[in-house]
Protein backbone atom coordinates (compact mmCIF):
# COMPACT_ATOMS: atom_id res chain seq x y z
CA UNK A 1 0.00 0.00 0.00
CA UNK A 2 1.32 3.31 -1.13
CA UNK A 3 2.00 5.81 1.90
CA UNK A 4 -0.40 8.66 2.91
CA UNK A 5 1.16 12.08 1.39
CA UNK A 6 1.41 14.50 4.65
CA UNK A 7 -1.48 17.16 4.07
CA UNK A 8 1.11 20.06 4.11
CA UNK A 9 2.06 19.26 0.31
CA UNK A 10 0.74 20.63 -2.47
CA UNK A 11 -2.85 19.75 -3.03
CA UNK A 12 -3.28 16.55 -4.53
CA UNK A 13 -3.56 16.25 -8.45
CA UNK A 14 -6.13 16.60 -10.23
CA UNK A 15 -8.00 17.94 -6.68
CA UNK A 16 -10.32 20.24 -8.65
CA UNK A 17 -12.52 17.48 -10.06
CA UNK A 18 -12.09 16.21 -6.15
CA UNK A 19 -13.58 19.40 -5.35
CA UNK A 20 -16.13 18.93 -7.58
CA UNK A 21 -17.32 16.01 -6.32
CA UNK A 22 -18.09 17.70 -2.71
CA UNK A 23 -19.84 20.00 -4.37
CA UNK A 24 -22.19 18.00 -5.90
CA UNK A 25 -22.72 16.34 -2.22
CA UNK A 26 -23.57 19.45 -0.51
CA UNK A 27 -25.31 20.79 -3.46
CA UNK A 28 -27.62 17.87 -2.90
CA UNK A 29 -28.19 18.27 0.42
CA UNK A 30 -28.91 21.79 -0.26
CA UNK A 31 -31.64 21.10 -3.14
CA UNK A 32 -33.06 18.89 -0.38
CA UNK A 33 -33.63 22.12 2.21
CA UNK A 34 -34.56 24.33 0.28
CA UNK A 35 -37.29 21.98 -1.85
CA UNK A 36 -38.89 20.19 0.93
CA UNK A 37 -40.00 23.59 2.41
CA UNK A 38 -41.83 24.91 -0.44
CA UNK A 39 -43.27 21.35 -0.78
CA UNK A 40 -44.81 21.28 2.98
CA UNK A 41 -48.20 21.89 2.03
CA UNK A 42 -48.70 19.78 -0.70
CA UNK A 43 -47.56 17.04 1.72
CA UNK A 44 -49.70 18.13 4.40
CA UNK A 45 -52.55 17.93 1.87
CA UNK A 46 -51.47 14.79 0.11
CA UNK A 47 -51.16 12.41 3.27
CA UNK A 48 -53.37 13.98 5.78
CA UNK A 49 -50.56 15.13 8.39
CA UNK A 50 -51.56 17.60 10.96
CA UNK A 51 -49.92 21.03 11.28
CA UNK A 52 -48.26 20.83 14.22
CA UNK A 53 -46.47 17.26 12.77
CA UNK A 54 -45.57 17.98 9.16
CA UNK A 55 -42.60 20.35 10.62
CA UNK A 56 -41.35 17.00 11.56
CA UNK A 57 -40.27 16.61 7.87
CA UNK A 58 -38.01 18.88 8.23
CA UNK A 59 -36.75 18.93 12.18
CA UNK A 60 -36.77 14.91 11.73
CA UNK A 61 -33.92 15.80 8.89
CA UNK A 62 -31.93 18.13 10.95
CA UNK A 63 -31.92 16.25 14.18
CA UNK A 64 -30.38 13.07 13.08
CA UNK A 65 -27.81 14.89 10.82
CA UNK A 66 -26.87 16.52 14.36
CA UNK A 67 -26.73 13.85 16.18
CA UNK A 68 -24.96 11.37 13.57
CA UNK A 69 -22.54 14.52 12.44
CA UNK A 70 -19.68 13.85 14.75
CA UNK A 71 -20.13 9.81 14.84
CA UNK A 72 -19.71 9.48 11.47
CA UNK A 73 -17.20 12.11 11.32
CA UNK A 74 -15.36 9.33 13.38
CA UNK A 75 -16.73 6.54 10.93
CA UNK A 76 -14.51 8.13 8.33
CA UNK A 77 -11.46 8.27 10.35
CA UNK A 78 -12.11 4.56 11.58
CA UNK A 79 -12.81 3.30 8.17
CA UNK A 80 -12.21 5.58 5.25
CA UNK A 81 -13.46 9.06 5.13
CA UNK A 82 -14.23 8.84 1.11
CA UNK A 83 -15.97 5.62 1.77
CA UNK A 84 -18.39 6.83 4.25
CA UNK A 85 -18.46 10.22 1.89
CA UNK A 86 -19.58 7.89 -0.87
CA UNK A 87 -21.48 5.78 1.42
CA UNK A 88 -23.52 9.04 2.02
CA UNK A 89 -24.98 9.09 -1.19
CA UNK A 90 -25.78 5.35 -1.93
CA UNK A 91 -28.07 6.34 1.63
CA UNK A 92 -29.38 9.52 0.64
CA UNK A 93 -30.34 8.12 -2.60
CA UNK A 94 -32.12 5.17 -0.71
CA UNK A 95 -33.67 7.69 1.19
CA UNK A 96 -34.71 9.98 -1.46
CA UNK A 97 -36.56 6.84 -2.98
CA UNK A 98 -38.35 6.08 -0.18
CA UNK A 99 -39.81 9.37 0.64
CA UNK A 100 -40.77 9.48 -3.32
CA UNK A 101 -42.93 6.62 -1.85
CA UNK A 102 -44.13 7.85 1.03
CA UNK A 103 -48.36 6.91 2.19
CA UNK A 104 -48.41 8.43 5.51
CA UNK A 105 -47.32 10.78 7.97
CA UNK A 106 -44.82 8.30 9.89
CA UNK A 107 -43.58 6.83 6.75
CA UNK A 108 -42.65 10.48 5.60
CA UNK A 109 -41.15 11.16 8.99
CA UNK A 110 -39.05 8.05 8.88
CA UNK A 111 -37.65 8.08 5.69
CA UNK A 112 -36.68 11.75 6.13
CA UNK A 113 -35.10 10.51 9.01
CA UNK A 114 -33.10 8.08 6.72
CA UNK A 115 -32.58 10.62 4.02
CA UNK A 116 -30.70 12.61 7.18
CA UNK A 117 -28.44 9.22 8.06
CA UNK A 118 -27.27 9.50 4.52
CA UNK A 119 -27.32 13.31 4.88
CA UNK A 120 -25.13 13.17 8.05
CA UNK A 121 -22.14 11.37 6.38
CA UNK A 122 -21.71 13.40 3.19
CA UNK A 123 -21.55 16.79 5.11
CA UNK A 124 -19.61 15.13 7.86
CA UNK A 125 -17.06 13.99 6.32
CA UNK A 126 -16.83 16.50 2.98
CA UNK A 127 -15.22 18.67 5.38
CA UNK A 128 -12.06 16.11 6.10
CA UNK A 129 -11.73 15.19 2.16
CA UNK A 130 -11.37 18.40 1.39
CA UNK A 131 -8.80 18.90 3.93
CA UNK A 132 -6.93 15.42 2.24
CA UNK A 133 -6.91 17.28 -0.92
CA UNK A 134 -5.78 20.67 -0.02
CA UNK A 135 -2.74 22.28 2.18
CA UNK A 136 -3.90 24.46 5.02
CA UNK A 137 -3.05 27.75 3.00
CA UNK A 138 -5.42 26.75 -0.02
CA UNK A 139 -8.65 24.83 2.45
CA UNK A 140 -10.21 28.76 2.35
CA UNK A 141 -10.35 28.93 -1.38
CA UNK A 142 -11.72 25.16 -1.61
CA UNK A 143 -14.30 25.82 1.08
CA UNK A 144 -15.10 28.71 -0.72
CA UNK A 145 -16.14 26.88 -3.79
CA UNK A 146 -17.97 24.35 -1.68
CA UNK A 147 -20.08 27.20 -0.70
CA UNK A 148 -20.91 27.60 -4.44
CA UNK A 149 -22.55 23.89 -4.76
CA UNK A 150 -24.25 24.96 -1.59
CA UNK A 151 -25.97 27.91 -3.03
CA UNK A 152 -26.54 26.71 -6.41
CA UNK A 153 -28.17 23.82 -4.46
CA UNK A 154 -30.08 26.01 -2.72
CA UNK A 155 -31.30 27.99 -5.78
CA UNK A 156 -31.60 25.05 -7.86
CA UNK A 157 -34.03 23.60 -5.19
CA UNK A 158 -36.73 27.00 -4.84
CA UNK A 159 -36.61 26.79 -9.28
CA UNK A 160 -37.35 23.17 -9.03
CA UNK A 161 -39.52 23.12 -6.03
CA UNK A 162 -41.68 25.92 -7.16
CA UNK A 163 -42.21 23.98 -11.08
CA UNK A 164 -42.07 20.69 -9.44
CA UNK A 165 -44.53 21.50 -6.62
CA UNK A 166 -46.91 23.38 -8.89
CA UNK A 167 -47.27 21.34 -12.44
CA UNK A 168 -46.21 17.65 -11.25
CA UNK A 169 -46.03 16.49 -7.99
CA UNK A 170 -44.76 17.09 -4.64
CA UNK A 171 -43.03 12.96 -4.69
CA UNK A 172 -40.84 14.48 -7.58
CA UNK A 173 -38.73 16.63 -5.16
CA UNK A 174 -37.31 13.29 -3.84
CA UNK A 175 -36.93 11.51 -6.82
CA UNK A 176 -34.96 14.32 -8.47
CA UNK A 177 -32.12 13.18 -5.61
CA UNK A 178 -31.47 9.99 -7.38
CA UNK A 179 -30.08 10.94 -10.80
CA UNK A 180 -28.17 13.35 -8.99
CA UNK A 181 -27.00 11.45 -6.32
CA UNK A 182 -26.00 8.43 -8.63
CA UNK A 183 -23.89 11.14 -10.52
CA UNK A 184 -22.00 12.21 -7.72
CA UNK A 185 -21.36 8.20 -6.66
CA UNK A 186 -19.87 7.36 -10.04
CA UNK A 187 -17.65 10.08 -10.04
CA UNK A 188 -16.28 9.53 -6.43
CA UNK A 189 -15.66 5.96 -7.29
CA UNK A 190 -13.61 7.23 -10.28
CA UNK A 191 -12.20 10.24 -9.03
CA UNK A 192 -11.16 9.99 -5.57
CA UNK A 193 -8.67 7.32 -3.70
CA UNK A 194 -8.24 6.66 -0.50
CA UNK A 195 -4.39 5.94 1.09
CA UNK A 196 -5.30 6.01 4.57
CA UNK A 197 -4.08 4.74 8.24
CA UNK A 198 -7.38 3.68 9.92
CA UNK A 199 -7.51 4.72 13.37
CA UNK A 200 -9.23 2.58 15.90
CA UNK A 201 -12.28 4.55 17.69
CA UNK A 202 -15.12 3.73 19.60
CA UNK A 203 -18.38 5.12 18.78
CA UNK A 204 -20.29 7.23 21.87
CA UNK A 205 -23.24 5.45 20.92
CA UNK A 206 -24.78 6.55 24.68
CA UNK A 207 -23.51 10.45 24.29
CA UNK A 208 -25.73 10.27 21.24
CA UNK A 209 -28.74 8.95 22.90
CA UNK A 210 -28.76 11.66 25.83
CA UNK A 211 -28.08 14.09 23.31
CA UNK A 212 -31.18 12.78 21.07
CA UNK A 213 -33.31 12.20 23.83
CA UNK A 214 -32.75 15.93 24.92
CA UNK A 215 -32.85 17.42 21.86
CA UNK A 216 -36.07 15.61 21.32
CA UNK A 217 -37.56 16.47 24.56
CA UNK A 218 -37.12 20.30 24.36
CA UNK A 219 -37.91 20.54 20.45
CA UNK A 220 -41.43 18.67 20.68
CA UNK A 221 -42.57 21.11 23.80
CA UNK A 222 -41.41 24.10 21.67
CA UNK A 223 -43.04 22.32 18.29
CA UNK A 224 -45.76 21.83 20.38
CA UNK A 225 -46.10 25.42 21.99
CA UNK A 226 -46.55 26.56 18.57
CA UNK A 227 -50.51 25.37 18.30
CA UNK A 228 -51.18 24.70 22.07
CA UNK A 229 -50.87 26.21 25.69
CA UNK A 230 -48.05 24.78 27.85
CA UNK A 231 -49.38 22.09 29.98
CA UNK A 232 -48.17 19.19 32.47
CA UNK A 233 -47.29 16.50 29.32
CA UNK A 234 -45.21 19.74 27.13
CA UNK A 235 -43.66 20.40 30.95
CA UNK A 236 -42.67 16.92 31.02
CA UNK A 237 -41.10 16.81 27.95
CA UNK A 238 -39.41 19.79 28.49
CA UNK A 239 -38.23 19.25 31.72
CA UNK A 240 -37.32 15.87 30.59
CA UNK A 241 -35.16 17.23 27.75
CA UNK A 242 -33.16 19.64 29.71
CA UNK A 243 -32.39 16.47 32.27
CA UNK A 244 -30.90 14.74 29.01
CA UNK A 245 -28.90 17.64 28.10
CA UNK A 246 -27.46 17.49 31.26
CA UNK A 247 -26.87 13.93 31.51
CA UNK A 248 -24.93 14.44 28.00
CA UNK A 249 -22.52 16.76 29.77
CA UNK A 250 -21.63 14.20 32.73
CA UNK A 251 -21.54 11.61 30.20
CA UNK A 252 -19.36 13.31 27.90
CA UNK A 253 -17.03 14.25 30.56
CA UNK A 254 -16.41 10.57 31.53
CA UNK A 255 -16.73 8.85 27.92
CA UNK A 256 -12.98 7.73 26.65
CA UNK A 257 -14.08 8.67 23.56
CA UNK A 258 -16.71 11.59 23.47
CA UNK A 259 -19.31 12.45 21.00
CA UNK A 260 -17.84 15.87 21.46
CA UNK A 261 -14.09 15.75 21.98
CA UNK A 262 -13.33 18.42 24.56
CA UNK A 263 -10.10 18.64 24.05
CA UNK A 264 -9.97 20.41 20.96
CA UNK A 265 -11.76 23.41 23.04
CA UNK A 266 -8.21 23.66 24.33
CA UNK A 267 -6.97 24.55 20.75
CA UNK A 268 -6.43 28.24 20.07
CA UNK A 269 -9.73 29.56 17.62
CA UNK A 270 -11.90 26.45 18.42
CA UNK A 271 -13.94 27.41 20.74
CA UNK A 272 -15.07 30.72 19.61
CA UNK A 273 -15.40 29.11 15.55
CA UNK A 274 -17.78 26.71 17.17
CA UNK A 275 -20.06 28.81 19.36
CA UNK A 276 -19.91 31.17 16.30
CA UNK A 277 -21.23 28.81 13.84
CA UNK A 278 -23.92 27.74 16.24
CA UNK A 279 -25.27 31.33 17.25
CA UNK A 280 -25.12 32.13 13.35
CA UNK A 281 -27.00 28.94 13.06
CA UNK A 282 -29.40 29.80 15.85
CA UNK A 283 -30.43 33.71 14.31
CA UNK A 284 -29.73 32.77 10.84
CA UNK A 285 -31.81 29.85 9.92
CA UNK A 286 -34.80 31.41 10.89
CA UNK A 287 -34.37 34.14 8.53
CA UNK A 288 -35.51 32.15 5.30
CA UNK A 289 -38.97 30.61 7.02
CA UNK A 290 -39.63 34.37 8.62
CA UNK A 291 -39.20 35.93 5.32
CA UNK A 292 -41.52 33.32 3.60
CA UNK A 293 -44.00 34.03 6.58
CA UNK A 294 -44.23 37.67 5.75
CA UNK A 295 -44.63 37.21 1.94
CA UNK A 296 -47.33 34.44 1.96
CA UNK A 297 -48.95 35.67 4.81
CA UNK A 298 -49.20 39.89 5.12
CA UNK A 299 -48.57 40.25 1.55
CA UNK A 300 -50.33 37.08 0.30
CA UNK A 301 -48.01 35.99 -2.44
CA UNK A 302 -47.99 32.19 -3.38
CA UNK A 303 -44.95 30.07 -2.23
CA UNK A 304 -42.75 30.17 -5.54
CA UNK A 305 -43.52 33.76 -5.93
CA UNK A 306 -41.82 34.66 -2.41
CA UNK A 307 -39.38 32.32 -3.08
CA UNK A 308 -38.03 33.51 -6.10
CA UNK A 309 -37.71 36.96 -4.31
CA UNK A 310 -35.10 35.25 -2.08
CA UNK A 311 -32.82 34.41 -5.28
CA UNK A 312 -30.75 37.01 -5.77
CA UNK A 313 -29.19 36.38 -2.18
CA UNK A 314 -28.22 33.16 -3.21
CA UNK A 315 -26.60 33.95 -6.66
CA UNK A 316 -24.83 36.53 -4.79
CA UNK A 317 -23.68 33.82 -1.92
CA UNK A 318 -22.45 32.45 -5.30
CA UNK A 319 -20.61 34.54 -6.54
CA UNK A 320 -18.77 35.76 -3.01
CA UNK A 321 -17.88 32.28 -1.59
CA UNK A 322 -14.38 31.71 -3.89
CA UNK A 323 -13.30 35.10 -2.86
CA UNK A 324 -14.45 34.94 0.35
CA UNK A 325 -12.11 31.57 0.71
CA UNK A 326 -9.49 33.74 -0.67
CA UNK A 327 -9.29 36.54 1.44
CA UNK A 328 -9.30 33.49 4.17
CA UNK A 329 -6.27 31.58 3.08
CA UNK A 330 -4.56 35.38 2.66
CA UNK A 331 -5.59 37.29 5.77
CA UNK A 332 -6.42 34.49 8.15
CA UNK A 333 -10.27 33.93 8.83
CA UNK A 334 -11.52 36.04 11.26
CA UNK A 335 -11.48 38.81 8.77
CA UNK A 336 -14.00 37.52 6.40
CA UNK A 337 -15.88 35.64 8.68
CA UNK A 338 -16.52 38.66 11.21
CA UNK A 339 -17.56 41.08 7.95
CA UNK A 340 -19.78 38.70 7.19
CA UNK A 341 -21.57 38.30 10.39
CA UNK A 342 -21.81 41.94 10.25
CA UNK A 343 -23.24 41.98 7.24
CA UNK A 344 -25.80 40.09 8.29
CA UNK A 345 -27.10 41.72 11.36
CA UNK A 346 -27.67 44.78 8.40
CA UNK A 347 -29.92 42.66 6.60
CA UNK A 348 -31.74 41.35 9.87
CA UNK A 349 -32.10 45.06 10.38
CA UNK A 350 -33.63 45.67 7.21
CA UNK A 351 -36.16 42.69 7.30
CA UNK A 352 -37.13 44.09 10.72
CA UNK A 353 -38.38 47.38 9.00
CA UNK A 354 -40.88 45.50 6.28
CA UNK A 355 -44.73 46.75 6.79
CA UNK A 356 -47.70 45.54 4.77
CA UNK A 357 -46.63 48.12 2.08
CA UNK A 358 -42.90 47.67 1.67
CA UNK A 359 -41.76 47.50 -1.59
CA UNK A 360 -40.68 44.13 -2.49
CA UNK A 361 -37.51 45.57 -3.94
CA UNK A 362 -36.36 45.68 -0.02
CA UNK A 363 -36.57 42.01 0.27
CA UNK A 364 -34.22 41.82 -2.49
CA UNK A 365 -31.92 43.51 -0.96
CA UNK A 366 -31.88 42.53 2.55
CA UNK A 367 -31.69 38.93 0.48
CA UNK A 368 -28.62 40.26 -1.19
CA UNK A 369 -27.14 41.57 1.64
CA UNK A 370 -27.39 38.05 3.81
CA UNK A 371 -26.52 36.27 1.14
CA UNK A 372 -22.78 38.55 1.05
CA UNK A 373 -22.57 38.09 4.84
CA UNK A 374 -23.63 33.75 4.56
CA UNK A 375 -20.98 33.35 2.04
CA UNK A 376 -18.49 35.42 3.42
CA UNK A 377 -18.63 33.59 7.34
CA UNK A 378 -18.87 29.91 6.05
CA UNK A 379 -15.99 29.11 4.48
CA UNK A 380 -13.60 31.49 6.71
CA UNK A 381 -15.18 30.12 9.74
CA UNK A 382 -14.94 26.36 7.85
CA UNK A 383 -10.97 27.25 7.42
CA UNK A 384 -10.82 28.27 11.01
CA UNK A 385 -11.83 24.85 12.12
CA UNK A 386 -10.23 22.84 9.86
CA UNK A 387 -6.71 25.29 10.11
CA UNK A 388 -6.63 24.57 14.55
CA UNK A 389 -7.57 21.43 14.08
CA UNK A 390 -4.49 18.69 14.93
CA UNK A 391 -4.16 16.47 11.95
CA UNK A 392 -5.58 13.29 13.54
CA UNK A 393 -8.69 14.64 14.09
CA UNK A 394 -9.85 16.16 10.83
CA UNK A 395 -12.71 14.08 10.67
CA UNK A 396 -13.81 14.78 14.21
CA UNK A 397 -13.40 18.45 14.42
CA UNK A 398 -15.31 18.44 10.78
CA UNK A 399 -18.10 16.35 12.58
CA UNK A 400 -18.35 19.18 15.37
CA UNK A 401 -18.14 22.19 13.43
CA UNK A 402 -21.83 20.50 12.02
CA UNK A 403 -23.15 19.56 15.45
CA UNK A 404 -22.99 23.18 16.53
CA UNK A 405 -24.21 24.79 13.67
CA UNK A 406 -27.04 22.37 13.13
CA UNK A 407 -27.78 22.40 16.60
CA UNK A 408 -28.30 26.30 16.20
CA UNK A 409 -30.24 25.75 13.07
CA UNK A 410 -32.78 22.95 14.28
CA UNK A 411 -33.75 25.42 17.46
CA UNK A 412 -33.83 28.17 15.07
CA UNK A 413 -36.73 26.72 13.45
CA UNK A 414 -38.78 26.13 16.07
CA UNK A 415 -38.22 29.37 17.58
CA UNK A 416 -39.69 31.19 14.79
CA UNK A 417 -42.50 29.78 15.00
CA UNK A 418 -43.28 30.70 18.73
CA UNK A 419 -42.05 34.06 18.11
CA UNK A 420 -44.05 34.87 14.82
CA UNK A 421 -47.11 33.44 16.75
CA UNK A 422 -47.13 36.64 19.33
CA UNK A 423 -49.26 38.69 16.98
CA UNK A 424 -51.94 36.32 16.20
CA UNK A 425 -53.33 32.77 17.10
CA UNK A 426 -50.33 30.30 17.02
CA UNK A 427 -52.52 27.47 15.24
CA UNK A 428 -52.96 30.54 12.36
CA UNK A 429 -49.27 31.03 12.88
CA UNK A 430 -48.23 27.90 11.50
CA UNK A 431 -50.81 27.50 8.45
CA UNK A 432 -48.99 30.50 7.30
CA UNK A 433 -45.51 29.30 8.12
CA UNK A 434 -46.06 25.87 6.37
CA UNK A 435 -47.95 28.04 3.44
CA UNK A 436 -51.50 26.46 4.20
CA UNK A 437 -53.51 30.23 4.63
CA UNK A 438 -52.10 33.57 4.08
CA UNK A 439 -53.97 36.78 6.34
CA UNK A 440 -56.68 38.98 5.64
CA UNK A 441 -55.46 42.98 4.93
CA UNK A 442 -56.70 44.27 8.86
CA UNK A 443 -54.17 41.48 10.53
CA UNK A 444 -51.42 41.66 8.24
CA UNK A 445 -49.96 44.84 10.21
CA UNK A 446 -50.28 43.24 13.67
CA UNK A 447 -48.46 39.69 12.30
CA UNK A 448 -45.52 41.80 10.59
CA UNK A 449 -45.09 43.50 14.21
CA UNK A 450 -44.83 39.93 15.40
CA UNK A 451 -42.27 39.00 12.90
CA UNK A 452 -40.07 42.43 13.80
CA UNK A 453 -39.79 40.86 17.34
CA UNK A 454 -38.50 37.83 15.51
CA UNK A 455 -35.97 39.47 12.99
CA UNK A 456 -34.68 41.93 16.36
CA UNK A 457 -33.95 38.40 18.83
CA UNK A 458 -32.42 37.45 15.90
CA UNK A 459 -30.51 40.25 15.10
CA UNK A 460 -29.07 40.23 18.87
CA UNK A 461 -27.57 36.55 18.21
CA UNK A 462 -26.33 37.24 15.33
CA UNK A 463 -24.40 40.16 16.71
CA UNK A 464 -23.13 37.96 19.70
CA UNK A 465 -21.67 35.59 16.81
CA UNK A 466 -19.50 38.76 15.40
CA UNK A 467 -17.98 39.44 18.45
CA UNK A 468 -17.23 35.44 19.26
CA UNK A 469 -15.77 35.56 15.64
CA UNK A 470 -14.29 38.95 16.68
CA UNK A 471 -12.15 37.61 19.55
CA UNK A 472 -10.49 35.02 17.17
CA UNK A 473 -7.57 38.36 16.34
CA UNK A 474 -6.26 37.94 19.81
CA UNK A 475 -5.67 34.21 18.85
CA UNK A 476 -3.20 33.98 16.65
CA UNK A 477 -2.29 30.16 17.06
CA UNK A 478 -4.88 29.00 15.17
CA UNK A 479 -2.71 26.07 13.07
CA UNK A 480 -2.32 22.85 14.85
CA UNK A 481 1.20 21.68 16.03
CA UNK A 482 2.76 20.59 12.36
CA UNK A 483 3.95 17.44 14.59
CA UNK A 484 1.16 16.38 15.08
CA UNK A 485 0.46 16.09 11.18
CA UNK A 486 2.51 12.68 10.63
CA UNK A 487 -0.36 10.88 12.11
CA UNK A 488 -2.79 12.57 9.40
CA UNK A 489 -4.87 10.37 6.28
CA UNK A 490 -5.04 11.40 3.22
CA UNK A 491 -7.45 11.34 0.01
CA UNK A 492 -5.56 10.63 -2.86
CA UNK A 493 -6.63 11.64 -6.78
CA UNK A 494 -4.64 9.87 -9.21
CA UNK A 495 -4.09 11.27 -12.27
CA UNK A 496 -5.95 9.35 -15.03
CA UNK A 497 -7.66 6.82 -13.19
Amino acid sequence: MSRAMPVEQASRPDSGLGIVVVMIGVMITAIDTTIVVLALPEIERSLHVVLDSVIWVVIGYLLVITLLATQVGRLGDMFGRVRMYEAGFVVFIVGSALCALSWDETSIVVFRVLQGVGGALVTANSGAVIADLFPREQRGRAYGYNSVGFSVGAVAGILLGGAIVTYVSWRWIFWINVPIGLLGVGLALRVLNETTERQRHRLDLVGMASLGLGLFGVLWAVTKLATKPLDAELLGYLLGGIVMLAAFVLVERRAGEPMLDLSLFKVPAMTPSLLAAFFQGLANYAVLFLVIMYLQGARQLSPIHASLLLIPGYLVGAIIGPTAGRLADRFAPVLPATIGLSAQVVALFIYAHLSPTTGLWLVVLASVVNGLGASSFFPANSAAVMKAAPARAFGISSGMLRTFANVGMVFSFSLAILIASRSISRTLAFAIFVGSTSLRAERAAAFTSGLHAAFYASMGIMALAAILSATRARRMGERAPLHRARTDTSVRVPPGR
